[in-house]
């Protein structure tokens, strides 16, 4: 999961503090969650899913279809 947050990140071409800054908290808390220091909390994950454009399920390894169920 965390490599795929990370992924997604670069495939954008955004920085963490980019992200950071998107989802409303420092780069260094950020950077937490691509390392795995920190688990992702639910809030955090859904705001990554619909910013991505990707489903829960793809950032949480459990398919590797991103699309959503929309």
């Amino acid at each position: 999961m965390y490599r795929r947050i990370r992924d997604l990140r670069e495939d954008k071409d955004l920085n963490q503090t980019q992200v950071a800054k998107i989802l409303g908290m420092s780069q260094t808390g950020y950077s937490k969650y691509e390392t795995g220091e920190n688990d992702l909390p639910s809030a955090i994950l859904i705001k990554l899913a619909d910013f991505y454009g990707v489903s829960v399920d793809y950032i949480l390894e459990r398919t590797d279809n991103p699309e959503t169920n929309k």
